[in-house]
């Protein structure tokens, strides 16, 4: 059984070169509108489950909500509409805000537009070297083992303890699903946790981690150089490659043991 229902689904596919026809398991990508007290605020690329975590992640990524709210699916189109109760902390704006499962920030403008609604992270915690470098190890990414589509962000405390596991075929809503589950249970901002993300390491992932508080981000691949700017900035760790025991830091590296 699928983790997410309605997470894969089947299709027909030819394997060259011996063009034997089988039946393949790929990930669903569907759209997520957003509203709040009834008023569309964002469309989102994303892979079904766990919707109204998702909702809350990516309105306290925008600096929008600072703790959880009541959320849920709408009777209209019910599978692809979340509804938040309101207020908002600020209008969104005259933009509205459409993102792709690729790119969280895709069609926002420029730069200058992208505000960061973050103070900087406090010193602390601390995480051995091997254990920052094991933790996309630990990752636990079922239905990515079924389908090879999809991104995951964990959230590990500084031992390396997975305490949460979010996979979706956008890497930016992986990580909104984390921040809105942590949202629900308490933990933001999350001073004392790590967080894991199975790609590279952009802008927007780290504008998250930022919102929500988060001392120490790693990934398994590179970061943006925007990226690093920002998280020194920020007073984050920021860390990548981690695989087979090495992990490179670019800020931080006081952090790590």
């Amino acid at each position: 059984m699928d983790p997410l229902p309605g997470a894969t689904s089947r299709v027909r596919v030819t394997r060259l070169p011996g063009r034997e026809v089988e039946s393949d398991r790929l990930a669903v990508e569907e759209p997520l509108e957003l509203r709040v007290n009834g008023e569309p605020v964002a469309v989102t690329m994303r892979t079904p489950g766990d919707d109204e975590e998702l909702a809350l992640g990516f309105l306290h990524g925008e600096g929008l909500i600072d703790s959880a709210r009541p959320a849920g699916p709408t009777a209209e189109l019910e599978a692809n509409i979340v509804e938040v109760t309101g207020p908002l902390l600020r209008a969104p704006g005259e933009r509205s805000f459409y993102t792709t499962s690729s790119c969280g920030v895709c069609g926002k403008g420029a730069l200058e537009e992208v505000a960061v609604h973050a103070d900087r992270v406090p010193a602390g915690p601390e995480i051995a070297r091997a254990t920052l470098a094991a933790l996309p190890d630990r990752l636990r990414q079922p239905t990515f083992e079924r389908t090879g589509g999809l991104h995951a962000t964990g959230l590990f405390d500084a031992g390396g303890e997975l305490l949460l596991v979010r996979e979706d075929v956008g890497r930016h809503n992986a990580m909104d699903k984390v921040i809105g589950r942590a949202l629900r249970d308490g933990l933001v901002p999350l001073h004392d946790h790590v967080l894991c993300v199975s790609g590279r390491l952009s802008f927007e992932l780290v504008q998250k981690a930022a919102v929500a508080g988060v001392p120490i981000l790693v990934g398994v691949g590179a970061p943006s150089s925007l990226a690093v700017r920002l998280a020194d900035d920020r007073n984050m760790t920021l860390a990548g490659f981690a695989r087979r025991g090495r992990v490179n830091v670019y800020t931080g590296a006081e952090r790590v043991t």
